[in-house]
């Protein structure tokens, strides 16, 4: 082994738990190698998620904006038609400019980059193969940030073709006259918006009786209701019993109420969830624990694994499976490698529905301050009382906060409604410094702005 093989920290994988973290350890002085198995870093969320998800919710909102709105605005047009191909060009180059992005940050913070499938070989080595052959790196620690996969139930295993994960429900080359997805999670609610946008008749089956189910019940009885209005069909309550792929169409057999129907569609996307991608990560030679229930890693507050030279953050570890999740995980592993105090405030991690109107949340919902017994009072602002949202004729959904009733101290913030996935920073900052209802309703909003709907909101709180 020559001594360029040797690191004070290796990553495997560099997505925005892997990256963050690697740039961070660079920063403080650690010698870090990162290793990505795709052709380009990033990881699932820059190449086949979070990034070309929002490129084309973006691009079909624009499209059915021109087929629908423009007129309210005085604007008129001549027939809009869809590039189908153009659109999912400018999402490919949207992916590729961010990942090239990713690959500067790390060469700029002199992280090693190395291309290959990663494998744990003991407690302090990881191999690693490529075209190239293989070689073993050796670490005084090891951060294990490989991801999640999309995970299918029995019966409805994916074909790539006309059963469909998530990864391929992005690179379709035409608009399916029918789409249907099973789970009515946020990935099939964003990725059936798209197609939806586009053309396709989008029918949700969930086995539960309403969607998203970690959303506050009131936002998401609202999601619901504004996506029927939008076309979105919803069998809710129901089952795949099985679906059969022919002649590039796949029927499906749906149980519900003690029936059984069966419905045609040209493609059929199934969104039930995402595993941890631990395949092939050699934990068990490693003697890396994971739970049998989950599969996800095992990790203390300081999220390092049973082993103490090895470390685990994002899709990984449990918690939601976000990307930003990740990418503070990663930050804090490398500070704690490197002999700094840090931690993730997991009480105080957003998360956004893409949807049109967005959907973000941050804290407690009302169903769980119940649930705890915590007096709670709450402050709902509806967007038809935001000057701004009228003149941008977004005027769909509320703010609605929950706070201690008798300390006032901020609990939970849920908005639906536009740009709610930027609006819900200022409800975060509050809930990691602790700020009361109050301080948000006394704390001076731009005029006229979306921001004055959560100003409102807080003043509700308390009449």
């Amino acid at each position: 082994m020559v001594a360029s093989d040797a690191y004070d920290l290796v990553i495997i994988g560099s997505g925005p738990g892997g990256y963050v973290a690697a740039v961070r350890a660079a920063q403080l002085g650690l010698k870090t190698a990162c290793i990505e198995k795709r052709p380009r870093l990033g990881g699932v969320c820059l190449n086949v998620g979070c990034i070309p998800s929002k490129a084309l919710l973006d691009s079909s909102e624009h499209f059915h904006a021109a087929k629908t709105r423009l007129a309210e605005h005085g604007i008129a047009v001549g027939e809009v038609r869809l590039d189908l191909a153009r659109m999912m060009a400018r999402k490919d180059k949207v992916v590729a400019d961010l990942t090239d992005n990713v690959r500067k940050l790390l060469e700029k913070h002199r992280v090693a980059i190395l291309q290959g499938t990663a494998r744990l070989t003991g407690q302090a080595t990881v191999e690693v193969t490529s075209t190239d052959g293989s070689r073993t790196l050796t670490a005084r620690h090891i951060i294990l940030a490989a991801g999640s996969e999309p995970a299918a139930p029995p019966g409805l295993e994916f074909d790539g073709a006309t059963i469909l994960s998530s990864t391929e429900a992005l690179t379709l080359d035409a608009v399916p006259e029918r789409l249907g997805i099973v789970g009515g999670g946020y990935i099939g609610l964003e990725l059936g918006s798209v197609w939806r946008r586009l053309g396709s008749r989008v029918t949700v089956i969930e086995m539960l009786p309403e969607i998203v189910p970690t959303l506050d019940g009131q936002v998401r009885r609202r999601l619901q209701a504004v996506l029927k209005r939008q076309g979105f069909a919803f069998k809710m309550e129901a089952r795949v019993k099985r679906a059969e792929a022919s002649g590039g169409r796949v029927t499906v057999a749906v149980a519900s109420g003690g029936t059984t129907e069966t419905i045609e569609f040209d493609k059929l996307l199934v969104s039930t969830g995402r595993r941890p991608l631990t395949r092939g990560l050699g934990l068990e030679q490693a003697g890396v624990a994971t739970d049998p229930a989950t599969g996800c890693v095992r990790v203390d507050a300081r999220l390092r694994t049973n082993v103490p030279t090895i470390y685990a953050i994002g899709d990984l570890v449990p918690g939601p499976m976000l990307a930003h999740k990740a990418s503070a995980e990663g930050m804090a592993a490398a500070e704690i490698i490197a002999g700094k105090a840090a931690e993730v405030n997991y009480d105080a991690i957003p998360s956004i529905v893409y949807t049109a109107p967005e959907v973000a949340a941050v804290g407690l919902t009302e169903e769980a301050v119940k649930e705890r017994g915590i007096p709670y009072a709450t402050g709902v602002y509806p967007f038809a009382g935001a000057g701004r949202a009228r003149c941008l004729g977004e005027t769909e959904g509320f703010v609605k906060l929950i706070a201690h009733k008798h300390t006032d101290r901020l609990l939970g913030a849920h908005i639906i409604g536009a740009r709610a996935s930027e609006m819900i920073a200022e409800a975060v900052v509050a809930l990691e410094f602790g700020a009361s209802a109050e301080d948000i309703a006394r704390t001076v909003h731009g005029h006229p702005t979306f921001s004055e709907a959560l100003m409102e909101a807080a003043a509700a709180v308390r009449g």
